[in-house]
């Protein structure tokens, strides 16, 4: 049996979920950091860490590997208290994870990876960066609408869905550029998840 490890990209949304719940349930594991165009990722791509080729894996005690945050997140909660057992609070959570996957993430993490990453700096041209900010802002007024109506994004207690939105839209302003200041209630909710215990942010390295 080997230690769980996590092939993890230091300053990506995705993988910062994964580390924000494995520290959020005290679970220990090994952190391989491969930032995009580093030698450590281009090593774990040729190597087989990363089967489909992509951030974050996580290697399992029984040596499975599973990609797709939101599939890590779901394993990793199951049986906790970040994962209700009742089918439709289940649902739910998948509802939210999904539209963070779907729509949020080809809009808000597209726009923050423009505009942090340089060598993706010749794709921020001002027409798309506009059109990702006006995207971006119909998101974030249907989210701050939903978080001005309760504490959490489901149910009465924090839960991967909470997680998995969290990873893109707390930086949306730092890393994004967007105008964060018309969504105190998102603001609010942030700070929820910051209070948590064993919270830790995007930069903090295991």
């Amino acid at each position: 049996m080997s230690d769980l490890k996590l092939f993890s990209m230091p300053s990506s949304g995705n993988s910062y979920k994964v580390r924000l719940l494995l520290s959020m349930l005290g679970m220990a594991y090994t952190h391989i950091p491969c930032e995009v165009c580093t030698p450590a990722l281009e090593k774990a791509k040729e190597d087989g860490s990363l089967p489909h080729g992509k951030l974050p894996a996580l290697h399992l005690t029984d040596g499975a590997v599973l990609t797709e945050s939101s599939a890590i997140l779901w394993h990793l909660a199951t049986g906790t208290k970040f994962l209700p057992a009742d089918p439709m609070t289940q649902a739910r959570i998948l509802e939210w994870m999904f539209f963070e996957q779907n729509r949020m993430e080809n809009v808000i993490a597209i726009r923050a990876s423009l505009n942090s990453y340089s060598h993706l700096s010749n794709q921020a041209t001002p027409e798309r960066m506009a059109e990702l900010e006006q995207a971006g802002i119909a998101l974030f007024e249907l989210l701050e609408k939903h978080l001005g109506e309760r504490t959490w994004m489901v149910g009465s207690s924090p839960s991967i869905a909470d997680i998995a939105m969290f990873g893109y839209t707390h930086s949306s302003g730092t890393r994004g550029g967007y105008e964060m200041s018309p969504f105190p209630a998102i603001a609010s909710w942030c700070d929820r998840i910051k209070a948590l215990p064993d919270f830790i942010a995007l930069d903090h390295q295991p």
